[in-house]
């Protein structure tokens, strides 16, 4: 995508969490304020966040993606799925049967830890 990993992070917690507040991105991204605040001036700079006042105290701003921040993610998205599906494609079906037997496994024991 051409981002720095740390603003890769940022900004796909903005469009596929939304918006929020510098503070809840940094507690997100277990980083300080200081090193948040440049991470989002960065991705300002780029067109790819901006600074909005917040809906219910106009004193507070939200992070949110723009929408080329939006369709920047959703491209590299869409690139590691099309990479992912040909991976996949590519197994035989012993294989294939493995990785459901894995996957069920993984979702019995989210289940699990869910209802906890």
């Amino acid at each position: 995508m051409g981002l720095p990993p740390a603003q890769a992070s940022v900004l796909s917690v903005l469009v596929f969490g939304g918006a929020r507040t510098l503070s809840a991105l940094a507690d997100v991204e277990q980083v300080k304020a200081p090193t948040m605040t440049r991470i989002v001036d960065a991705l300002e700079r780029a067109g790819l966040a901006q600074r909005l006042p917040d809906a219910d105290d106009r004193r507070k701003l939200s992070i949110a993606a723009t929408a080329a921040g939006t369709r920047l993610m959703q491209q590299g998205r869409s690139r590691r799925v099309k990479a992912l599906a040909q991976l996949l494609a590519d197994l035989d079906r012993d294989e294939r049967a493995t990785l459901n037997a894995a996957i069920a496994l993984l979702a019995r024991l989210q289940t699990r830890k869910s209802g906890q």
